[in-house]
């Protein structure tokens, strides 16, 4: 089998990229109908095709081998450092381009060598407590998770008897995964709330999100620098402690990213889970009463995987993908949604096997996999399966090709995901949690503790709050 990129030995047939007529990414069918655009885009151009993001030009691989050829790297053709970028060096990139502000953080996401060994070392020692389910604090996240979740679902549905309305997205799949941020920062109860209140507007993308990512920032800087005086057990203080020398401003940055990845990426994979068993056919909503939950995550990873398209990549050669051949330094974003539909990856799987396989793209693949991966998938895992616990019945309030969907050229999740509900008698009891975890009637609130409590006060201050900020 030939090699999917090989470097170019020729002149390229067609003109540079800044040349070409170049399709809007961000479009209607983009946001209502990806695959359609997927495959528009597929029978035009093939593996990769020329597209604008947000008003710069960049390429698109859209073919399965391609791009997971491009994420294992296997020859180094491929750099995340932003220095890489030619137009961006040349002064040709818009210095309002909104994308920019996320590109320059600058932590391990654009990071290539020893740089993003090092930073890795230090997330995945970090993590390693959360994720070996073996572990206290995994034990004890869970136990937390469990009770957000159970919190969350009784104040949304408290005002409206056993049956009613509300909106999933806004007030249980993004503020569960922000609330678990502020608790792995290790961010102090009283503070607590400031964060994650500046987490939501950042990820909101409203009119005060500048501002709250500067007083977010501000605020996990002076975090991290209490980490390195007062360690405690929570995730800055375990990469810490792994990778010593790590600076406060390297800390601070990592944990930015921190934010976006589990409440961003974790809210709509949970907000995205849901709709799928909603929404699907009779087999999914079967896996759920099975206690087949993580088949169903993995099932939303391959239809909608919340970052749709990867951030940039740039070749240190220049290197033929397809019929195109990349000059050294062009943009290039991989499409694990569009891979996910390219009959490489489909043609010889029945759509069960398609929808179980491990081998799609949502995590990522090489030196710039997904470590939370176990991470987030226990929270979405828990997330989902408390849902469909306390609620017999939960129903689409709106046509599913109806559902309003967030414009973005990177991440694809649910503005809203409005439903009608109704309470089930009694929570019933799952055979088991998440992974063989406990059984879910064995994680009931704990309303008499003071911890319970204090809980049950930042939830409702939470959606009190998030209520408010709607326009």
């Amino acid at each position: 089998m030939e090699p999917q990129t090989s470097h170019a030995e020729t002149a390229p047939a067609h003109p540079p990229l800044e040349s070409l007529a170049v399709q809007p990414l961000v479009n209607r069918d983009y946001e209502s109908r990806p695959a359609l655009f997927y495959e528009r885009l597929r029978a035009e151009y093939g593996p990769v095709a020329p597209v604008d993001v947000l008003g710069v030009p960049a390429w698109l691989v859209i073919g399965y081998p391609q791009t997971l050829d491009i994420l294992r790297d296997t020859r180094g053709i491929w750099s995340k450092r932003l220095d890489s970028w030619r137009a961006r060096r040349e002064g040709r990139v818009p210095a309002d381009w909104p994308l920019l502000p996320a590109f320059e953080i600058d932590n391990s996401v654009f990071r290539d060598g020893p740089d993003l060994t090092r930073l890795r070392g230090a997330w995945s020692e970090g993590l390693r407590p959360f994720q070996d389910r073996t572990r206290t604090q995994a034990k004890e996240l869970e136990r937390a998770i469990r009770r957000y979740a159970d919190e969350l679902i009784t104040v949304l549905s408290e005002s409206g008897g056993r049956t009613g309305w509300t909106d999933l997205s806004a007030q249980y799949a993004r503020p569960l995964p922000l609330m678990i941020v502020g608790r792995l920062l290790g961010a102090e109860p009283g503070r607590g709330d400031d964060i994650i209140m500046d987490m939501w507007r950042m990820l909101d993308a409203g009119p005060d999100a500048a501002e709250a990512a500067g007083r977010l920032t501000a605020e996990v800087a002076a975090i991290c620098q209490a980490k390195l005086t007062t360690p405690g057990e929570d995730l800055p203080s375990y990469m810490i402690a792994a990778v010593p020398d790590l600076t406060v401003d390297e800390l601070t940055r990592e944990m930015t990213m921190l934010i976006g990845l589990v409440g961003d990426y974790t809210g709509t994979l949970v907000c995205n889970t849901i709709a799928e068993v909603i929404a699907g056919d009779t087999g999914v909503r079967d896996s759920i009463s099975a206690g087949m939950l993580p088949e169903a995550v993995n099932r939303a990873a391959i239809t909608s995987p919340p970052m749709a398209n990867l951030t940039f990549r740039w070749p240190k050669t220049d290197v033929r993908v397809g019929r195109f051949l990349i000059a050294a330094g062009d943009p290039v974003m991989l499409s694990p949604a569009a891979a996910h539909l390219d009959p490489a990856f489909t043609g010889t799987m029945t759509p069960d096997s398609i929808y179980s396989s491990r081998a799609h793209l949502a995590w990522g693949a090489g030196p710039h996999a997904c470590l939370g991966r176990d991470l987030a998938t226990t929270i979405t895992t828990i997330a989902v399966e408390r849902l469909f616990e306390r609620f017999s019945g939960l129903r689409l309030a709106l046509p599913a090709d109806q559902l309003p969907w967030r414009s973005s050229p990177m991440m694809r999740g649910l503005r809203s995901l409005p439903v009608t509900y109704e309470l089930a008698d009694e929570p019933r009891r799952s055979p088991a949690g998440p992974a063989g975890g406990p059984a879910a009637g064995d994680a009931a609130p704990e309303a008499d503790t003071p911890a319970a409590a204090e809980q049950k006060s930042l939830v409702r201050r939470v959606l009190r709050m998030m209520r408010l900020s709607q326009p």
